[in-house]
């Protein structure tokens, strides 16, 4: 028996979150879509997600008012998915969240340095820039692969555009680094 998406019985705003967000691959989706990832076949891609189960989520996601869906400018009839403002709002968790993990759940250092654009300094786990003293909007931040970190074996167009330093929210360029 499939589990349920609901919390029904749960009088809760985290319950109310979960419902949107705790699905399986719903936060990695929203990680990707911070680092600049917006075409469908790019998120397929690099989070090798069954095209089905990402259909789905991007729709739950988009019907929840975290990513919106406009059309490509260079053809109607292909999407991509943009974090909104609501969207934007998760950057918190899912930046805390990912520190929690390389402290807690990984055998491996951090893959990537999330630092302050306007100092160079990296990010507390809170998403803090402590010489700043100011808690920092993602686009405000400049994500890097750290020099600790194991090589990474993948080499799908996002793995590969992630390889550059590069501001969040900004579209990844993965036509490009498909060539690399």
């Amino acid at each position: 028996m499939a589990l349920g998406t609901d919390y029904a019985q749960q009088d809760c705003s985290l319950a109310r979150a979960l419902e949107v967000v705790g699905e399986r691959w719903s936060m990695l989706i929203v990680r990707d879509a911070f680092y600049g990832v917006s075409r469908f076949n790019d998120f397929l891609a690099h989070l090798d997600i069954p095209r089905a189960v990402l259909t789905a989520r991007l729709r739950t996601l988009v019907e929840a008012g975290v990513l919106r869906k406009e059309p490509y400018q260079d053809s109607p009839v292909r999407y991509g998915y943009h974090l909104t403002d609501a969207g934007r709002e998760l950057w918190l968790p899912v930046h805390s969240l990912a520190r929690w993990g390389e402290k807690h759940a990984s055998q491996n250092s951090a893959r990537f340095l999330f630092t302050h654009d306007v100092c160079g300094h990296r990010l507390s786990p809170s998403g803090f820039c402590v010489p700043c003293g100011v808690l920092v909007h993602p686009d405000e931040v400049i994500i890097r692969q750290s020099t600790d970190a194991s090589p990474n074996p993948r080499t799908d167009a996002v793995t590969k555009a992630l390889a550059a330093p590069h501001r969040l929210l900004t579209p990844l360029d993965t036509e490009s680094s498909q060539r690399r």
